[in-house]
């Protein structure tokens, strides 16, 4: 207990899903958290499951001045930020072809300029309160491509490096801030969940992702909180713009 005792955490789509399960690991490891969705009913349940040590905030990562809003709210509630998370983010199943350049747009401004602009604000924030993490949730999906997932593929590789670029940044400026990536395969959480009832017959779909999987199963959102959880702590005080495969063995084979 107390891997993260004295940190303040930012944890972007915390109302569900791995955003959710990070902010309740963490919160339960002695951090401070602040759960930021666009889902603010959503939001503020998780903060009160939580107890004191919670707070949501209002936030659509798209949107620079609510980022500007939602780190000022962090500051006046909890007085410094150490742990940046970036969950939120978006899918569309579509080809090259077939996605519109709306729907392309749209995943990117999520997956892409959201972390960006999280970097981009919460670094001068994070420095005076060093050391900082900040972790990026990308995807297998940033590593190895799907003929169907055009934008979701290219936004979560750009996310990728994104964070080898932050972490360099912070590095040669020595600011002790690190940033990685983490990297999980289809976990089972209500974006999931949501594709499987999209596939028509839930359970031939769970079983057609599961057999894809070496280890025979979808992931659990602790599977990846864990790995968060490391990557926020000072065990991993020397580790920086690496990226973590969570895939139940995908990309061995």
């Amino acid at each position: 207990m107390g891997r993260v005792a004295n940190k303040v955490a930012f944890i972007t789509g915390g109302a569900s899903g791995l955003g959710k399960a990070t902010a309740e690991m963490m919160a339960r490891e002695g951090a401070k958290v602040v759960i930021a969705d666009r889902n603010v009913e959503g939001a503020e349940a998780v903060a009160r499951q939580i107890g004191p040590a919670a707070i949501a905030v209002a936030l659509d990562v798209t949107n620079e001045q609510q980022w500007i809003a939602a780190l000022d709210a962090t500051e006046a509630a909890f007085g410094k930020l150490n742990v940046l998370v970036h969950s939120a983010g978006v899918g569309v199943l579509k080809s090259v072809e077939d996605i519109s350049v709306e729907e392309w747009n749209f995943v990117h401004a999520v997956n892409l300029d959201g972390p960006f602009l999280g970097n981009k604000h919460a670094i001068p924030r994070m420095k005076p309160h060093a050391p900082g993490s900040i972790i990026i949730i990308s995807s297998v999906s940033g590593i190895i491509a799907g003929h169907n997932m055009s934008a979701y593929n290219t936004s979560k590789a750009a996310a990728r490096m994104l964070a080898k670029t932050t972490a360099l940044h912070c590095a040669k400026r020595g600011y002790n801030i690190r940033c990685n990536s983490v990297h999980p395969t289809f976990i089972d959480t209500p974006m999931v969940q949501s594709m499987l009832v999209a596939g028509g017959d839930p359970a031939k779909v769970r079983q057609k992702l599961e057999s894809q999987v070496p280890l025979g199963r979808l992931g659990e959102p602790d599977d990846v909180a864990y790995c968060i959880l490391y990557l926020a702590s000072d065990e991993s005080k020397f580790v920086t713009g690496a990226e973590f495969v969570l895939d139940g063995g995908i990309t061995a084979q």
